[in-house]
């Protein structure tokens, strides 16, 4: 097997589509879209965000050669914080360490082109797997009161070394 982490590319916005739906469809309870709706959504925000290729929004994939086998998108929400959004990698190639070395090719990419940025995610609670696959790649549970959808999400936030 033969796995790279890369952005991807304007003329691949397609078959990012395809495996976005794909994780809203296997996992619904881990996405803030359900399948249903999104396949009425013409396309979707990071489709755009993939033509455009800004330095803001972008998001890399795992590719197993030449298939896409994961997804993760960035996105700079303020000055000094981004968030991770989107992690997904296909069933048949969990486990082996995939989605943690998407994660950590998504953090080099936005450290790069923002120095210095914090980096947050939010994790559904009881979803274990990603809650652990979030620690090991450097994330730690925040506390933060003002956050809207408290009791819906548990908050996670990159600690730099």
């Amino acid at each position: 097997m033969n796995i790279n982490y890369r952005k991807i590319f304007p003329e691949e916005s397609k078959i990012y589509r395809t495996i976005r739906l794909e994780s809203l469809e296997k996992f619904p309870e881990s996405f803030g879209t359900h399948y249903q709706e999104a396949l009425k959504i013409d396309k979707f925000r990071m489709e755009n965000d993939i033509e455009q290729q800004t330095a803001e929004r972008f998001v890399l994939g795992a590719f197993d050669n030449k298939k896409l086998i994961g997804i993760c998108a960035f996105v700079k929400e303020k000055n000094t914080i981004g968030a991770i959004y989107q992690m997904y990698v296909k069933k048949e190639y969990q486990g082996q360490n995939i989605g943690l070395k998407l994660i950590e090719a998504v953090i080099d990419e936005a450290h790069q082109q923002f120095p210095g940025i914090e980096i947050h995610l939010e994790v559904t609670p009881g979803n274990e797997k990603a809650y652990k696959l979030y620690k090991k790649a450097g994330f730690e549970e925040i506390k933060n009161p003002s956050h809207e959808e408290l009791n819906k999400f548990i908050m996670m936030k990159y600690m730099t070394e």
